[in-house]
């Protein structure tokens, strides 16, 4: 398998990830066919999960995060498993995710760069107190701190910047890695999606499902799931 002479020739791996890497674990594609977009809500999801709506409507806002973007019993799965692995070994620098979830952390990945934020850090929008996972899942209606102020996830919202520290170290990661792969994306989310042009390197490897508009920019393509592909790499 070409991924796996790829990988046995380097030590400087990073490997960029989107909501497919979690798709294993139970948590739904954000953007599939019948999954989010397509459920019937009081307003279409990506309405809700704005910082306008946030802002306006924190209760209705509350609401769907708990059902929807709070994923119950999640575990890491093979792919986050084997990323993990290859960090340990010293081959893989770091891990870049879209996703929000902390299944990377969870399966024992130390450097994670999450663009979009994590539902495992909450903070007070008064008083700045952190918060973790249980008080936003376990409260009910509008979390609050007790300082009376709003708990708000640190997810980035539609309206929302990346948080610039987080895409400097990703910037880093990903322009001085010799091998970048890019697993469970259709990269189609930007700003995000357009941190591969970072890559300088000659060994760029896109995983995924259905075709990409930089397929033709890549030199191994493997249309196949992401749990399929981990498994050639133990």
């Amino acid at each position: 398998m070409r991924l796996k002479e790829i990988v046995g020739a380097s030590n400087n791996i990073v490997f960029f990830g989107g909501a497919g890497v979690s798709t294993e674990s139970g948590i739904p594609d954000f953007r599939s066919v019948d999954v989010l977009y397509s459920q019937k809500y009081d307003y279409p999801p990506e309405v809700i999960l704005s910082h306008t709506f946030f802002i306006n409507n924190t209760e209705e806002f509350y609401k769907f995060y708990r059902e929807k973007l709070i994923p119950d019993g999640a575990e890491p799965n093979i792919t986050h498993n084997v990323l993990a692995e290859l960090e340990k070994r010293g081959k893989l620098k770091a891990v870049i995710t879209q996703n929000i979830d902390g299944l990377h952390q969870a399966a024992g990945s130390k450097n994670v760069f999450e663009l979009h934020g994590s539902i495992h850090r909450n903070y007070c929008m008064n008083c700045g107190k952190f918060y973790g996972l249980s008080a936003v899942k376990d409260s009910s209606g509008i979390p609050r701190c007790s300082c009376g102020g709003v708990i708000k996830p640190d997810v980035v919202l539609y309206e929302e910047g990346l948080d610039g520290k987080t895409v400097d170290g990703a910037v880093k990661a990903i322009s001085n890695a010799d091998v970048l792969m890019v697993g469970g994306t259709s990269l189609t989310v930007y700003p995000a999606a357009g941190f591969i042009k970072f890559y300088k390197g000659e060994k760029l490897v896109l995983i995924n499902k259905t075709p990409t508009e930089y397929d033709r920019y890549a030199d191994l393509v493997l249309n196949d799931t992401l749990g399929k592909v981990m498994c050639e790499l133990i």
